[in-house]
């Protein structure tokens, strides 16, 4: 199984690079060469085999060096966008191993009575060390060039991405992961209660109306729900708040003059967010669990799965969220309902079966109407349009 999992690491690390030299150089959307193949697993096992530098292997990945000369004016086909597809599929492949690894992190260290926020935050910790080694490694990522100025100005979204984070890990530990994934599906709901009562944009009344079978979904999934917790309910509802804020407070940010141009990338503010997220979350981390450090270590080296699923956790956390705001900058707003709609049906169904948990029927109807309804909210506007 960990053989399987470096495999889907470095699996993971291919689309990284691959999106970041698309960036980075430009290239155009729809400029890949519909010739390319996907990397086979025999391919990826190849290059964890050689002594080469990882790297260095992922800068002479085909599909690296086709999207850098590609950038150059060298494609050749413009009717299919192999990038997209692969920032989709990556982003949901993260997504999913994500959702399964931090339960397993959460469930082998102690579950709610163990160690959440420190895994939490830990998580947090290797993003950081991915993005410090983009910005360091040849040919990789430029850094960004943001004031002092720049950085205080993105404190509340680094702070709301923080918490988001951490509430969604809590209710992960304290819940099964299919229902904590059908209250965050409930996200719309805080988000126009915010919009229009604290930032002064209303909603439309058909997005209002929406939010009926958002809300009914949850209640109805969660009538039978055998592993229900108040506290994983709490905690869900907490990160939907802190993400609506976010959300907010980022549209906020980017009307700040030159900062995109400073920032240098979407990967870039990304990366910068969670160096921020990370110091922030050290307090919290000290207040709550601080002074259970030593057994936290203790279990770290009785039950390795703690470790490797930390670990692995913490990579397709950073990886799927970067990959996700990609893909967000690359289409319209339908598509992006579109596309969170489906990944939070696999989530929820696909990460429940593997994981075994309970899947009654109300709990996949309610699921489905949530989904629907959100499904709805984000588009109605367009259809009635």
């Amino acid at each position: 199984q960990r053989e399987n999992n470096m495999v889907m690491m470095k699996a993971l690390a291919v689309a990284f690079s691959m999106a970041t030299a698309a960036e980075a150089l430009n290239a155009p959307k729809s400029s890949l060469n519909t010739a390319w193949s996907y990397p086979t697993t025999t391919a990826v096992e190849e290059m964890t085999t050689t002594e080469m530098p990882f790297h260095q292997q992922l800068q002479q990945h085909p599909w690296v060096k086709a999207v850098k000369e590609t950038a150059r004016g060298g494609g050749v086909a413009k009717s299919f966008d192999v990038a997209l597809l692969a920032y989709f599929f990556f982003w949901y492949l993260g997504n999913y191993y994500y959702n399964i690894t931090n339960k397993l992190a959460l469930k082998n260290s102690g579950g709610s009575k163990g160690f959440p926020m420190t895994i939490a935050s830990l998580q947090l910790l290797v993003g950081v060390v991915y993005a410090l080694f983009a910005w360091v490694a040849p040919d990789m990522r430029a850094p960004p060039t943001i004031t002092a100025s720049d950085v205080a100005s993105m404190l509340p979204v680094a702070f709301c991405s923080m918490m988001a984070h951490c509430a969604s890990v809590f209710a992960l530990s304290a819940g099964a992961v299919s229902f904590g994934q059908i209250v965050k599906a409930a996200e719309p709901a805080f988000a126009a209660v915010l919009s229009t009562f604290v930032y002064g944009r209303p909603i439309s009344k058909a997005k209002w109306f929406c939010l009926i079978p958002v809300i009914g979904g949850v209640v109805i999934a969660s009538v039978k729900e055998l592993d229900f917790a108040v506290s994983a309910l709490v905690a869900a509802s907490s990160a939907n708040l802190f993400a609506a804020i976010k959300g907010n407070e980022n549209k906020k940010l980017m009307d700040t003059p030159g900062l995109k141009d400073r920032l240098g990338s979407v990967g870039n503010q990304f990366a910068v967010t969670s160096i921020l997220s990370f110091l922030m979350s050290l307090p919290m981390l000290i207040a709550t669990e601080g002074g259970k450090w030593s057994d936290f270590v203790a279990t770290l080296k009785s039950t390795p799965a703690v470790m490797n699923n930390l670990l692995l956790s913490g990579a397709y956390f950073y990886a799927y969220n970067e990959l996700a705001t990609m893909t967000i900058k690359k289409t319209n707003a339908i598509t992006q309902s579109v596309a969170n709609t489906a990944k939070r049906a696999i989530i929820i169904i696909g990460v429940g079966i593997v994981l075994q948990e309970d899947l009654p029927l109300p709990k996949i109807v309610g699921s489905l109407i949530c989904i629907a309804g959100v499904f709805l909210y984000s588009t109605i506007d367009s259809l009635l349009a």
